[in-house]
């Protein structure tokens, strides 16, 4: 499996040990394929920590003073793709169906509790804010929050800027893109921020989503959107079943388009494409 010319020896060997530390700490699981994308990745890790190779990193992964390096090898190899209003119908469900309802039903204590689980570099949680945002009665002041977390402290610190260039919006609707972007301007020429009106009802955090995690209120919504699909099916069910517990009866949970609860959990009906609502 290795190959040649590489700037450092990488072996099978290497690699099980790597993707081993990873599904502890993750429970993402690893297959063969990605052999190439963990050395092209951990070998900037490798360099900058001034080993000749992968077995002396195994070796201090091992050893008692690595400090953060396990949560730096997550951070390499965790894939973070994601774009603003990604899998749309996600959101035009969440403003025509469910916001309507959360109308009617939460018109007394005037709160919403959603969480964006596997946040990346900010563009679903943003996409949440800006859909409540244009949604939701402004005179009435409902008590909206939106929790982002990703195990990934890295997407996390770009996530909480809210900056971007220009290209990761280009595809916006023009009417969004005035309304809660700002255009950069001198240094910051080509990029755009998000309005603090939006940014305001998200609070960003890392947690990992095999932790004994705790979070807060229980939850109307959760997106957790291309995450579960790298996970093995013991994790998949004791996420979900958590999920569940954290999660209001009655409320949603939003996969990713390649997902499915399908022997999974029966704590949740499927409603819509890849939409669930957990049972009451």
């Amino acid at each position: 499996m290795a190959s040649q010319n590489r700037e450092f020896k990488f072996t099978k060997k290497n690699f099980d040990f790597l993707r081993k530390i990873s599904n502890a700490r993750t429970g993402i699981v690893v297959p063969d394929d990605k052999f190439d994308m963990f050395y092209a990745r951990l070998s900037r890790r490798v360099r900058k920590l001034g080993f000749s190779d992968f077995s002396q990193y195994c070796d201090f992964i091992s050893s008692d003073s690595a400090g953060d390096e396990v949560l730096e090898l997550v951070n390499a190899v965790t894939t973070n793709l994601t774009a603003f209003f990604r899998e749309n119908h996600h959101f035009e469900f969440l403003k025509e169906t469910v916001l309507p309802k959360f109308l009617r039903e939460n018109k007394n204590e005037r709160k919403i509790r959603i969480w964006s689980a596997g946040c990346s570099t900010g563009e679903e949680p943003y996409s949440l804010a800006i859909t409540l945002k244009e949604n939701l009665p402004a005179n009435l002041h409902w008590d909206v929050q939106i929790l982002a977390t990703d195990i990934d402290s890295n997407v996390l610190a770009k996530a909480s800027k809210g900056i971007y260039t220009e290209d990761r919006v280009k595809d916006m609707q023009k009417k969004i893109l005035r309304s809660w972007f700002m255009k950069g301007k001198g240094s910051n020429a080509g990029s755009v921020r998000i309005k603090p009106e939006a940014r305001s009802l998200i609070n960003f955090g890392q947690l990992n989503l095999m932790d004994n995690w705790s979070v807060g209120d229980i939850k109307d919504v959760i997106f957790c959107r291309n995450v579960v699909i790298y996970f093995d099916r013991e994790s998949k069910v004791r996420l979900i079943n958590r999920y569940a517990d954290n999660l209001k009866d009655g409320g949603y949970l939003f996969i990713g388009h390649s997902e499915s609860l399908y022997k999974i959990t029966d704590r949740f009906e499927l409603i819509g494409n890849t939409i669930y609502q957990k049972i009451r």
